[in-house]
């Protein structure tokens, strides 16, 4: 589940993995995804995990920013 913070308008993840690898093959999806909706989340990650934080403009979140953190949710149990 996405996690809706306020100050600024965002919505964010945390995903957890037990290798590294996986972490690459992940980060490529999104990477093609954002080009595709021109959507540029906040990314941080590290040995065993990667953050999103998708900011939002508006004063809600949109179908936009529902169905891209829906489509990272599919990438995430593909693998």
């Amino acid at each position: 589940m996405w996690n809706e913070r306020e100050s600024p308008l965002r919505i964010e993840k945390r995903f957890e993995f037990e290798q590294y690898s996986k972490i690459s093959k992940f980060m490529g999806k999104i990477e093609k995804l954002c080009k595709e909706r021109d959507i540029y989340p906040n990314i941080s990650f590290g040995k065993n995990f990667v953050s999103l934080s998708i900011f939002v403009d508006s004063k809600e979140i949109s179908i936009k920013e529902n169905d891209f953190s829906a489509e990272i949710d599919k990438f995430y149990l593909e693998d």
